[in-house]
């Protein structure tokens, strides 16, 4: 562990930056899936086609794969900390804009919703990577994937109830005030002037990342200490070491592990958005289920992921992430499988397909993590893998009603997801097998 690393562990403010890191993810899928309960509403009151409003999923996984690399680009420029807060602007005012009252504005809202949301996917696993020891970062990387589906599970949940007292624009706006309260929390974790400026230095100082992080602790140390600054000269020649390694590496684009991991994400996140868009409707058609009923068989599908996000975490201290993703692999296969062969059992293909989603998606950051030398390759290996994946991913909903519309069932879109986690499984355990 560098020092650098252990530095915030060790501070006083470690567990309010969890918290803001906790409350930021709450952001960051709650929006998207907040229209799903009150899309009837919003269709007879906008005059909305089925396959229009269908788009308000979709706009946001599309604009994760065509984002990412600018919101790569932005937090270079300005930092983790003020990109964060632009982030959080970003789905205020997306959510604000949607609720307008005219079709137009509901997907200007949205996109602005999505382009924001993607730099939170690919900016807070940099700054887990820079502000925690490998061995919390995992922990913290399990927290922030399990709050992601929490918020999920919050909007799916609550917006429904609050569009019946309020009506549905209001029941949109409502979850505004998340953005908020996780701004307010951020910029007391890292200090208002560097939340609202970012942290610049330079280039000519030839300051490296170890002093801009240096720097940017000192700054969030404003709540506790007043600000005093901290170098860190042991921590400056580490990092000076591993940015020498990282230049005789070849570039990201040019490792076979950065394509295979990103094919790795792209069948998690296939198989997951396929299932979510799918799920309720194959249960009605299969075993009869009524709407509410199938609604809530995605809550518990989503809802477990909490136990493989946190679960994840404790077993890679222990064990290589390249076994770690084929036992995730089998247990994500169970989910198409037993849909394909028994759907009655749907519960108990949801508690495994559930925890293996959220264990997915959680141990792909941790190996990001880990493979990364630098805090620039970081964000660089997670935009990439972040912005193909998602590109895959945006078709999945896509793909899997087409597989019912030309097979006219439900067996051969099964098999496509399973033909997804096989994926997952073969390309993640090829491209971390040398991670530790």
């Amino acid at each position: 562990m560098s020092p650098r690393a252990g530095a915030v562990v060790r501070s006083p403010a470690a567990w309010l930056l969890t918290l803001a890191i906790v409350l930021i993810a709450l952001n960051l899928r709650g929006p998207i899936v907040a229209t799903a309960p009150v899309l009837d509403q919003m269709s007879g009151s906008l005059g909305l086609t089925a396959v229009v409003a269908g788009l308000l999923t979709s706009i946001p996984v599309l604009c994760f794969a065509v984002a990412s690399p600018a919101a790569s680009a932005l937090i270079g420029r300005v930092g983790p900390e003020l990109a964060v807060t632009v982030g959080l602007a970003g789905v205020l005012a997306g959510t604000v804009l949607r609720t307008l009252g005219t079709s137009f504005w509901l997907y200007a809202g949205t996109i602005v919703i999505g382009v924001a949301i993607t730099i939170g996917n690919v900016v807070l696993p940099v700054i887990i990577k820079r502000d925690f020891s490998p061995e919390r970062g995992g922990f913290v990387t399990g927290i922030y994937t399990s709050a992601l589906n929490v918020g999920s599970m919050i909007t799916s949940l609550g917006t429904a109830p609050i569009a019946a007292v309020v009506g549905w624009p209001l029941a949109l706006l409502t979850w505004g005030l998340l953005a908020v309260l996780a701004a307010v929390v951020w910029s007391f974790a890292v200090g208002p002037r560097v939340a609202l400026r970012g942290v610049r230095l330079p280039a000519a100082t030839g300051v490296d990342d170890a002093t801009r992080a240096s720097s940017a602790r000192g700054d969030a140390s404003d709540v506790l200490t007043g600000g005093i600054p901290v170098i860190d000269e042991r921590a400056a020649a580490e990092d000076a070491a591993e940015r020498r390694a990282e230049a005789a590496r070849p570039p990201l684009l040019r490792r076979w592990t950065t394509w295979g991991l990103t094919l790795a994400f792209s069948g998690q996140a296939f198989g997951y958005y396929g299932l979510t868009a799918w799920m309720p409707t194959l249960l009605r058609d299969e075993i009869g289920l009524t709407r509410e009923a199938a609604g809530a068989s995605s809550s518990v599908f989503q809802i477990l992921a909490v136990v493989g996000a946190l679960g994840v975490p404790v077993l890679a201290l222990k064990v290589r992430p390249a076994v770690i993703i084929a036992l995730i692999s089998l247990f994500w296969m169970t989910m198409p499988l037993g849909l394909l062969f028994a759907p009655e059992h749907w519960l108990v293909w949801s508690v495994f397909g559930g925890a293996a989603q959220g264990g997915g998606i959680t141990i792909i950051f941790i190996v990001i993590v880990r493979m990364a030398t630098t805090d620039t390759d970081a964000r660089r290996l997670s935009a990439l893998v972040q912005g193909g994946g998602y590109a895959i991913a945006a078709l999945g909903p896509l793909a899997i009603g087409g597989l019912h519309d030309a097979s006219g069932n439900w067996q051969v879109p099964m098999l496509g997801v399973f033909a997804a986690t096989l994926v997952l499984g073969v390309s993640g355990v090829l491209s971390s097998r040398r991670v530790r």
